[in-house]
């Protein structure tokens, strides 16, 4: 085959340290606006930004070239950087892991539909629920009591 197509769809969740509530909703369409324009500087296609105030949610696209684990470490290290400089947050710090689910494409605009309604979605389930949540539906094996 001469070319290469690919068609590599990631569901990222990450949360604030310690789950601190410090994502306010006065500066999220900032934060998601920033977070999409960094995703395209490393040269990634942000498809839908969502958010609580102790999480993000983004659906990305991405090549075959990126290494996920250090497109990851670069846009939260860029975001909190962002969230220091231009909110004027010194403490906001992000938690050290993520998670990095694969979408299908049948599955893309549902995950959207999920990721920009995170409000509403945590009206009535936790962040630690839905965390499990995907880790189940995922099938990745885990132990609780270092998920937090």
């Amino acid at each position: 085959m001469p070319s290469t197509h690919t068609s590599l769809h990631y569901h990222l969740v990450w949360s604030t340290k310690d789950r601190q509530n410090l994502i306010e909703s006065s500066w999220r369409p900032r934060l998601h606006a920033w977070l999409g324009g960094c995703i395209k500087v490393l040269d990634g296609v942000a498809l839908a930004v969502g958010d609580v105030a102790d999480h993000v949610h983004c659906l990305v696209g991405l090549k075959a070239t990126h290494r996920l684990s250090d497109f990851m470490r670069v846009v939260k290290s860029e975001s909190s950087e962002w969230i220091h400089n231009e909110l004027r947050l010194p403490i906001f710090q992000w938690q050290e892991g993520y998670g990095a689910f694969t979408v299908s494409p049948s599955a893309r605009k549902r995950v959207e539909s999920y990721i920009r309604n995170q409000e509403r979605h945590h009206k009535t389930k936790s962040f630690q629920e839905e965390y499990i949540e995907l880790l189940q539906q995922a099938g990745i094996e885990y132990e609780e009591k270092y998920l937090w």
